[in-house]
């Protein structure tokens, strides 16, 4: 897909939450590369920073704000910086997330699974919170979540807070899409597998290994940070205007196969 030609996001107004890198960054560019202007929100501001100069390098307007999305008061702010600077919030991509410790669910601790869940999940709900009032006003507006692979299955990689947090994502997106469908908001959510993006090192050695290799994937491969992207622009441009409630996956073929 070219991105250069999607529908009805010229000159919108985009936020990222976890653009500092990954599919976060590279959502942002390819906002940025549909004509959209882009919001990149994290704590790591150097990141950020970095992706707005690769906007701009492109000839984008881009524009960082720091923001703990797992705080109410920066999350509020957050939206009311983004409207203050651009008018409007059409679109928005709450990605931010972390894997957390890798640990079986018995040795999970209390410490890293109330990490995770605020981290992947109340950040989820408090971005759409507030990003909703918004759109709720202007009565348009698109909202994509970032779940996972292992938010539609099981995880054998001893992340039981954050295949939790993952499906939990699955299930508010459909609940909000119900909600807010008649108000002209369109909230959907991504499932992806494995992308190459600094994230998936959070895993380990081993399962590096397994990613690199492709023996898990039908497509003999695990996907680029560009390919989550440019599905996430899609999912936001008119050419999915009749797609709400709804997750899409992205991964190669993972789990459409049943592993014997």
């Amino acid at each position: 897909m070219n991105m250069g030609e999607t529908r009805g996001l010229k000159q919108k107004v985009a936020l990222v939450t976890g653009g500092s890198s990954g599919i976060g960054r590279a959502s942002s560019i390819a906002f940025a590369e549909a004509g959209a202007r882009v919001v990149i929100a994290d704590v790591d501001t150097v990141g950020g920073k970095k992706t707005v100069c690769q906007v701009k390098e492109l000839g984008g307007d881009a524009l960082f704000l720091r923001a703990d999305v797992r705080r109410v008061k920066d999350v509020e702010s957050l939206i009311q910086h983004v409207v203050k600077a651009y008018g409007r919030l059409d679109c928005a991509h709450n990605n931010a997330g972390i894997a957390g410790e890798i640990a079986k669910t018995a040795e999970c601790t209390e410490e890293n699974w109330d990490n995770v869940i605020n981290t992947n999940l109340k950040s989820v709900w408090l971005c759409m919170k507030y990003e909703i009032l918004q759109m709720s006003h202007q009565q348009r507006g698109v909202i994509v979540n970032t779940s996972s692979v292992y938010g539609l299955t099981g995880c054998q990689r001893w992340l039981p807070a954050y295949a939790a947090s993952k499906h939990a994502i699955v299930g508010l997106t459909k609940t909000a899409a119900l909600e807010y469908a008649e108000t002209g908001i369109r909230v959907n959510a991504v499932c992806p597998g494995a992308v190459d993006t600094p994230f998936r090192k959070q895993l380990g050695e081993k399962h590096e290994e397994a990613l690199k290799s492709g023996q898990r994937y039908p497509i003999g491969r695990i996907g680029s940070a560009k390919e989550a992207a440019d599905t996430v622009v899609w999912l936001c441009s008119d050419a999915a205007s009749l797609i709400t409630g709804s997750t899409i996956v992205v991964d190669g073929g993972l789990t459409a196969q049943q592993i014997m």
